[in-house]
């Protein structure tokens, strides 16, 4: 039988594994967490500057948590951005090209090099995920990946810069994910308004 512990030693777990994530860049070298977060705001920002577009993707609840970040990038973070996974985009391009391949090959027609990818997966194991990575990487766009589980799944290994949760709670690497999404785009709209306030 599942048991749960209370409500303040849940969320006292929450915060140590979130204050634990690591983020790592392309060459898996450790990032310090203040680093990766500039990094992440840097790369954001620039794509901004540039016009360009962040897409981001996810299944599942990881797709819930991507539509959500768009909102907030878009609406607080002054950013072009969207998701992939529009039911009816989806089902046609999984249906024709399986859906491993269901936002691979979106990616590929969609993404710059201007653009950012965020790619969503609690197992990062999920082959549409790192099929897009793959994708976009191809077409020199930047990526940005944000997995759980093992610490040496697959998804941890094609981001230009990575963020991973050592946890095998879908829950906790879920809102984990959205925590740090949410954090990233308050940040952005700090230096969004500071921009339209000149």
């Amino acid at each position: 039988m599942l048991t749960r512990t209370n409500l303040t030693t849940h969320a006292a777990e929450f915060s140590n594994i979130v204050t634990a994530g690591e983020f790592s860049d392309e060459s898996a070298n450790l990032l310090t967490r203040d680093d990766g977060i500039n990094k992440l705001v840097s790369l954001l920002t620039h794509t901004r500057t540039l016009g360009g577009t962040l897409y981001v993707i996810g299944n599942g609840g990881s797709a819930a948590v991507a539509s959500h970040a768009v909102t907030d990038f878009f609406n607080v973070g002054g950013l072009r951005a969207m998701t992939l996974h529009d039911s009816s985009t989806l089902t046609c391009f999984s249906n024709d090209y399986g859906y491993e391949n269901a936002f691979s090959r979106r990616v590929e027609r969609l993404l710059t090099k201007n653009d950012v990818l965020i790619a969503i997966s609690s197992s990062g194991q999920s082959a549409n995920i790192l099929n897009a990575c793959k994708s976009a990487s191809k077409n020199s766009a930047s990526v940005f990946t944000l997995s759980g589980f093992n610490a040496d799944n697959a998804l941890r290994s094609l981001g230009n810069y990575n963020y991973w949760l050592n946890s095998d709670d879908y829950g906790m690497v879920e809102i984990g994910h959205l925590f740090l999404l949410h954090y990233i785009s308050d940040l952005l709209g700090i230096s969004w308004s500071k921009e339209n306030d000149e």
